[in-house]
Order: structure tokens, then sequence, then C-alpha cells
């Protein structure tokens, strides 16, 4: 089996394990995970079973390295949501929040992470629930830096407590959601109005 892998979209230099992980990801999706072997993999980008191994090490690892890849890619439509909104914060949020939603309904591994859980391929849920405090930690740090940005009187405690609870809204919804991507931004973006725009001023 030959899965094509050419090279990324924004012109990146695509590195043997950007490969592997593309073909682990692409087995997943197809076949799904307890089908993935490292000879499998091997014979889907072209090189020796030892490779993969150097490159990679163990199936677990090689697991790993999907998730945090797809994490971060969740991270990035965060930037790109504020960069977009840059002089209005609730623009910004709803875009954010909108963007996040939308890939996670298009995301082909997370769908065979979710659905694997009602059958016997478990292996990848709980690598993904192990990280979602380090998800969150990062979320919460990649908000906070975009916030600063936004002219805001508050208290930076209650701030990071605000964002902290979107982004865990976010997260419930990114694994379980019968509810529109823009009809959760918009009732995140309504409290955040109700919350932020009534705060006091924080003590100077």
């Amino acid at each position: 089996m030959s899965i094509d892998l050419g090279a990324s979209a924004l012109g990146e230099v695509v590195t043997l394990r950007d490969r592997l992980v593309d073909a682990a990801t692409a087995l997943t999706t197809t076949d799904g995970w307890s089908s993935v072997t490292m000879a499998r993999l091997a014979e889907a980008v072209g090189v020796s079973r030892q490779t993969v191994y150097n490159e990679i090490g163990t199936k677990p690892a090689l697991a790993e390295a999907m998730i945090l890849r797809e994490l971060a890619r969740f991270l990035e439509s965060v930037d790109r949501a504020f960069m977009a909104h840059p002089r209005d914060l609730y623009a910004a949020l709803g875009a954010a929040v909108t963007g996040v939603l939308e890939f996670a309904e298009g995301n082909e591994l997370l769908k065979a992470i979710v659905s694997a859980t009602h059958g016997a391929d478990t292996e990848l849920l709980p690598l993904l629930t192990s990280h979602s405090e380090t998800l969150l930690e990062t979320a919460t740090v990649v908000v906070g830096e975009h916030l600063a940005a936004y002219e805001m009187g508050i208290e930076p405690e209650r701030l990071h407590g605000i964002i902290e609870t979107i982004i865990r809204v976010v997260l419930s919804h990114v694994m379980q959601s019968s509810v529109p991507p823009a009809e959760v931004a918009d009732t995140l973006v309504w409290m955040a109005r109700r919350v932020l725009d009534h705060e006091p001023p924080a003590a100077g």
C-alpha cells in the first residue's frame, strides 16, 4: 500500500517523521489503529521497518506523536482567529471557538479515536485523555497571550479562570457535541460579554 504524502501545502520541509505520522494517521482513519503496524507503516512510506523504529520508537510513541500534532493544529486555529480580529475581542473569541469546533467536525483522526471507544480499538483514547491537561494548560497560555493585546480591566487570576472555563466547555464539545459550532460560539461570546463588560476594573 502506498500513500501520497507530498510536500506541505505551506511549503514547509516535510521530514521523515512527518511522513511516518501522516501515514499512521491515514492508516488509522481508514483501517483503524489496530491495523497499524511498524511493518505496514514502513511499506507505506517506503523505508525499512528498522528505520521506522529508529525514527519513531514504539507504537505508543507513534500514537502520542499523532495526538500531539492534532492538538497543535487546534491551537493554530486559535492563533489564526485572534490574528484575524486584532481589535475586536468578541469577534476573535467567536472565530476561535467556531474554528476549533469546525476543525474537530472534519478531523478524521479525532472521529476514529472517539468511534473506537465503542469497539476494541481503545488504545488511542487514553492517550488523548492523558494529554488533555497539557492541552488545557497550553491553550490557556495561548489564549491569555492573545487577550493581553486587548484592553480589559480584570484581575489576572479572574481572567485565567474565565479562559480555562471557556476552554473546558470547548473541549467537551470537541469530544461530543450535537450543537452547531456557530451556536456554541454565540453562547460563549454572550457569556464572555456578560462577565467581562460588567467586571469592575482591577485595582491599580
